[in-house]
């Protein structure tokens, strides 16, 4: 039995609109590819498979798997025929399932229309206006963890929102899973790096929301990645049999830059993609059919000229709409990422690559988006400030996609009528009955006048966000959590801590 809870009420945001545990998509993805084009791809990532392969490294145990389906297994290659990964994933993969929150108002939808928005993981560095750029600890993982708990278009709390390098790096997960499950009432990332950090996860979900329900419902999620081009480690695959087996979501996710590691051209990075994550998503289907999985696609470009990875490029906005209608034909859902920038500062370079970022998996119709939030450098810094920034363009996106209102209310008719020619409706009852939710009113632009601006400090975007992010963690309401498994959970992570030394903090 599931021994889950807080209130269960949702908050409200400044607009006056609900927060809600995902966003309803009410306007269609937007296709980028003909049909003729999406078969053209997957013939291409068939002849991958079949021809060239995918390796799975140092894990005989997925080898002997793929012998017992029919795959051709050479040493540790495997090669697949044309459409047995589209037939086993079709028949097996669920198209869309629930994530389970603690707080069931925050259980998260994944697949259909939905679309959920997670927050920046993995940075070992963290940025804010008063320090600067710093190596992060356990105490900044605290501090976003309640950050994002407190932002209503942000849906899911994540999992490394940040690498607490303070902590010995062969335990720190374990601290991070505590965090998440005591800061936030939201669903949150299992930790991804290998079977017996995957199974601590899962013997911390099971104290949570017992073991029972862990056995019939999604209370997880996993990131598997492939080491582009075509190869997965055991490290990844570990983590990867460890949740299938426990019925838990697993995004079979490609992690490429084009021309390093994919071929420098959006047709032949998306063919390569679709093979692999097609090849990860198969594994999971034999380990245990019926397990929910993701297409993944972290495709993004780099300089020709430099080497360096790049954002928000035009490229990058085609893979991920290709890669929507690629999973949709697949019949699974698509996890992406949102809001990436190489930028130093959330500055103009980040949110201009940020939001076409945000705005491509938004209309790519994917429904798990990771990185909607902070995310700065290429991926090494999470900020605050930028955090704060994103929230509002999260907020934004969630309000379009939603659609256009026709209520009769909406309509406004009787207003017009009741106005007439010439007139204004500043006054009017509509007006005053509407004027808090009709429009989105984002907490971080400034919209006042020159005069009034230079009067406040002339602060820019960032300045104001900094004064956010801190307005918002003195808001931070503590969801609670039942002293009883409290306590099973601190003494699971004592125990699993005492079994082994310390290792490298970095």
């Amino acid at each position: 039995m599931a021994r889950r809870g807080t209130s269960g009420k949702r908050e409200t945001q400044g607009a006056g609109l609900l927060r809600v545990p995902y966003v309803d998509r009410k306007i269609g993805p937007l296709p980028i590819l003909s049909q003729e084009g999406l078969e053209l791809i997957e013939a291409n990532a068939d002849r991958i498979l079949l021809e060239t392969g995918m390796e799975f490294h140092d894990d005989p145990e997925l080898l002997e798997i793929f012998a017992k389906a029919g795959c051709d297994v050479d040493g540790v290659r495997v090669r697949f025929e044309p459409g047995f990964c589209r037939k086993i994933i079709q028949d097996k993969a669920p198209s869309e399932f629930f994530q389970h929150a603690r707080n069931p108002m925050n259980t998260v939808k994944m697949g259909g229309n939905a679309s959920i928005l997670c927050p920046s993981w993995g940075p070992p560095f963290v940025h804010d206006l008063d320090r600067g750029r710093r190596y992060a600890t356990i105490e900044d993982f605290e501090t976003l963890v309640k950050l994002h708990h407190t932002m209503p278009w942000l849906h899911h709390s994540g999992g490394v929102v940040c690498e607490p390098v303070d902590l010995p790096a062969n335990k720190r997960h374990l601290d991070m899973l505590y965090h998440h499950i005591r800061w936030s009432d939201r669903a949150f990332m299992g930790a991804f790096i290998g079977a017996e950090r995957a199974g601590h996860a899962i013997d911390m979900a099971r104290i949570l929301f017992g073991a029972d329900f862990v056995a019939e419902n999604a209370v997880l999620y996993c990131v598997a990645n492939t080491n582009a081009p075509l190869v997965m480690d055991a490290n990844m695959s570990g983590a990867l049999k460890t949740y299938a087996r426990a019925g838990q979501p697993v995004a079979c996710t490609p992690w490429t830059l084009t021309g390093a590691m994919s071929p420098c051209t959006v047709a032949g990075t998306l063919a390569q993609v679709l093979a692999e994550t097609m090849a990860a998503m198969t594994l999971v289907q034999l380990i245990n059919p019926g397990a929910p999985c993701l297409m993944g696609s972290f495709a993004s470009t780099m300089s020709m000229q430099s080497g360096a990875p790049t954002f928000g490029t035009p490229e990058a906005g085609q893979m991920v709409l290709a890669a929507g209608q690629l999973a949709r034909r697949l019949g699974v859902p698509l996890h992406t990422v949102g809001t990436l920038s190489a930028s130093k500062l959330p500055d103009g370079q980040s949110q201009q690559e940020g939001t076409w970022g945000l705005m491509m998996a938004m209309f790519a119709g994917a429904n798990v988006i990771n990185h909607a939030t902070g995310w700065l450098e290429g991926g090494l810094v999470t900020s605050f400030e930028k955090t704060v920034i994103d929230g509002d363009l999260c907020g934004k996106l969630a309000r379009f996609f939603d659609g256009i209102d026709l209520s009769e209310n909406a309509q406004a008719m009787d207003a017009i009528a009741a106005t007439g020619p010439g007139q204004h409706f500043l006054g009017s009852e509509h007006t005053q009955a509407n004027f808090l939710t009709a429009l989105f009113r984002p907490e971080t632009p400034d919209n006042n006048s020159y005069e009034q601006w230079e009067m406040t400090g002339k602060l820019d975007t960032a300045q104001r966000a900094n004064t956010l992010w801190k307005q918002r963690l003195d808001q931070y309401q503590d969801p609670g959590l039942d002293p009883d498994i409290d306590a099973q959970l601190q003494n699971y992570i004592a125990a699993r801590k005492a079994e082994a030394p310390d290792m490298e903090y970095f």
